[in-house]
């Protein structure tokens, strides 16, 4: 951390100021896609719709939370506390059986085998990650 004066600061601001009118600077914007494409499932978010092999999926509010929380980052693991807290939007204290049932039904909704899940996959010991369907 840098304390500086009142004197210090404003040579600091002009410098910045002097710095920033030199060096052309661009704008980034984080990429925002409306939608979640994998092979046979397509999560098109502004309309909070699912379609498996393009036909529509309906999915309770739960099922659909959980969904996009862990299509958001396919790969990451995240714990059952971790999805009811992000899902649910409360604190976790005995989440363990909510969790698993939204998604015991929700891969019976949207994976071409349940019993062998493509998508959704179970991290044992740890909770589920998303995986592309490939």
């Amino acid at each position: 951390m840098l304390i500086f004066n009142d004197t210090e600061e404003k040579a600091v601001e002009k410098a910045i100021a002097a710095l920033a009118d030199m060096i052309p600077l661009e704008a980034i914007q984080p990429p925002h896609s409306p939608a979640l494409v994998f092979p046979g499932l397509e999560i098109r978010l502004q309309q909070r719709r699912v379609l498996k092999d393009g036909a529509d999926i309906y999915l309770t509010r739960l099922e659909y939370g959980a969904l996009c929380y862990l299509a958001a980052s396919p790969g990451r693991v995240f714990t059952k506390a971790q999805i009811f807290e992000s899902v649910w939007s409360m604190e976790s204290e005995s989440c363990q059986s909510s969790v698993a049932s939204v998604i015991c039904n929700l891969r019976k909704k949207i994976e071409p085998d349940n019993k062998n899940p493509t998508y959704i996959k179970t991290v044992l010991g740890i909770g589920y990650k998303f995986a592309s369907g490939e």
